[in-house]
């Protein structure tokens, strides 16, 4: 039985953000407040079955995580054959093929969002990756699909690092999509009506155009209209799009009918965002708790300088000390909603190691209490956005 059936509704996820939802990062989320589901980064078909070793580096993930989706990305049929079955092997949940990335280097060449261009293509690779579940569950071995040697080895040190030495139960994974309500104009009920003939178990729709990229705000009447079409079908509908506050959430699954939400920038620099989701859900049912969304933005300074430097400690033991720089962006994304919250944020930008973070914290301490310790007021100004290829 898939996983989706047996999560509560309506289903509160985290979506996945190329460059931001590492394993470091969702590991985070899971210890302050799980999701109901995670998803990695995205990952080509083409780096499962050919790239060089680091490129896997997005399919690591911990057991704290579970529910964990892998998400992958591409136009060639075969290659999403082959890297379904990788997926499996690596004792994924389920497997999500991204067809809502805007990145012009991705949808121009017919991946992501460029996908829905050609709704012919998208049904074929749904359809070769549920064959590549199926002769995985069927008991096919990665060598028997194609895959060499060498190849399987790093998927085995995959599993290894993970502390998982154990074969992964074969079974089937489900399969869900994640994608936009259309490419330079709204086309969700086409798009949709397509994507349904394939029967994913879920999917997942971001209210914006690709043409918008993350302009303007997100479309939930196009999302309501996509839910309605699911509608009696085995398929279950999420929202995606500016969801910033989980009291958000009751309003727009009451107004378009969703089965859940997948919450993504809003979670930036706040991995406690999932603490008070089950208080959220009660939302749902007409009864708005009005905690829940102070517990998003309202955290006591030093509880989040205390998040802070644990992630960014995390991080180092996960990537290693030379990849910190790929750490700042997040220490940003921490210094929103309190006094002097733009200056620490431009200091951040030049930090290089967890010592220089915590000397830089104690300094910003010691100035007056007066500062330090006003009420920390919901913030105004949207972090800037390092996210170049989440969808």
């Amino acid at each position: 039985m898939s996983f989706w059936l047996n999560l509560p509704r309506p289903i509160i996820g985290l979506s996945p953000m190329d460059g931001v939802t590492d394993a470091c990062f969702r590991s985070v989320i899971a210890q302050q407040g799980k999701p109901d589901v995670s998803f990695t980064e995205f990952t080509h078909v083409h780096d499962i079955c050919h790239g060089p070793e680091k490129c896997l580096e997005t399919l690591r993930y911990s057991e704290g995580e579970r529910p964990i989706v892998a998400q992958l990305y591409g136009k060639d049929p075969e290659r999403f054959y082959l890297a379904a079955q990788v997926v499996c092997e690596l004792g994924f949940d389920g497997l999500d093929i991204n067809m809502g990335c805007p990145s012009k280097s991705v949808a121009s060449s017919g991946s992501g969002a460029g996908l829905i261009r050609t709704p012919e293509l998208a049904r074929a690779i749904m359809q070769a990756a549920k064959r590549g579940i199926e002769d995985w569950a069927d008991g096919q071995t990665l060598e028997q699909a194609g895959l060499k040697p060498a190849r399987i080895a790093m998927f085995e040190r995959l599993n290894q690092q993970r502390g998982d030495t154990s074969p992964s139960p074969r079974r089937r994974l489900p399969l869900s999509v994640k994608t936009r309500i259309g490419y330079d104009s709204v086309t969700v009920e086409d798009w949709v009506e397509q994507l349904l003939l394939e029967s994913p178990a879920v999917l997942s729709l971001h209210g914006r155009t690709l043409q918008q990229m993350y302009r303007g705000t997100a479309d939930w009447s196009a999302i309501a209209r996509a839910a309605a079409l699911a509608r009696g079908t085995t398929t279950l509908v999420l929202g995606n799009g500016d969801i910033q506050r989980l009291d958000d959430i009751a309003g727009r699954v009451c107004d378009t009918g969703v089965d859940g939400v997948l919450v993504g920038r809003g979670v930036l620099g706040a991995p406690w965002f999932f603490r008070a989701k089950e208080r959220a859900r009660i939302g749902v049912g007409g009864v708005r708790d009005p905690e829940v969304g102070s517990d998003v933005c309202a955290r006591p300074l030093h509880e989040r300088f205390a998040v802070l430097v644990e992630h960014a400690r995390q991080f180092t033991q996960f990537f290693g000390a030379q990849q910190f720089h790929r750490m700042r962006k997040h220490l940003g994304w921490y210094c929103k909603g309190f006094p002097h919250a733009a200056s620490l944020r431009a200091q951040m930008v030049r930090v290089s190691s967890v010592e220089e973070l915590q000397a830089l914290l104690a300094e910003f301490h010691d100035r007056p209490a007066a500062v330090i310790d006003l009420p920390q007021a919901e913030p105004t100004e949207e972090p800037s956005l390092l996210v170049s290829r989440c969808s």
